[in-house]
């Protein structure tokens, strides 16, 4: 399944790529080391880059959460995100409403580096759970709430943000 999703990744550079015409790879080993940097007891969220992909930008990172750090819910405004489970298992929440919604300043790096405008909040209600773990792949459109209301231990996942609206710049 890895192999599939990262072939999809490159399939979508090498199609539509703007800036190389020859699309793009992230090997395995940047995405490895990224996560091994993660401090263990942490949420974080790092993008190894982003690409002009023609009509939309593309942002490719990498998250670690463990079960130990507090989970807050966001929903992004122009993002939509895949996620590929790397490793470890939770239960995503998405739909619903957010719990005290409190919208990112535009100052935040969050909104700067990683999903572009969003709200965040302290949970989700009425929203669908689901149990996640190795292999699979989430597809959270722009617009839709998101919250890991619980995490087994730990999970590290492969993000694809699609940028239509190229909130975030090429790097």
């Amino acid at each position: 399944m890895r192999k599939l999703m990262f072939g999809v990744v490159a399939a979508l550079f090498t199609l539509s790529a703007a800036d190389t015409k020859v699309g793009s790879i992230i090997p395995n080993a940047d995405v490895q080391a990224t996560l091994q940097k993660s401090p263990p007891d942490s949420v974080n969220d790092q993008q190894l880059r982003v690409i002009d992909a023609g009509k939309s930008n593309v942002g490719i990172g990498v998250v670690h959460r463990s079960a130990k750090a507090k989970q807050g819910a966001v929903e992004h405004d122009q993002m939509t995100e895949v996620y590929h489970i790397i490793s470890g298992s939770g239960t995503l929440v998405t739909g619903g409403a957010l719990v005290n919604p409190e919208r990112r300043p535009t100052t935040d790096r969050a909104v700067r580096d990683l999903s572009g405008p969003s709200v965040t909040g302290t949970a989700l209600q009425n929203g669908e759970s689901r149990k996640v773990g190795p292999g699979d792949v989430v597809v959270i459109p722009a617009g839709v709430g998101h919250w890991f209301s619980s995490i087994d231990g730990n999970i590290d996942y492969l993000i694809v943000r699609v940028d239509g609206d190229k909130v975030l710049k090429p790097r």
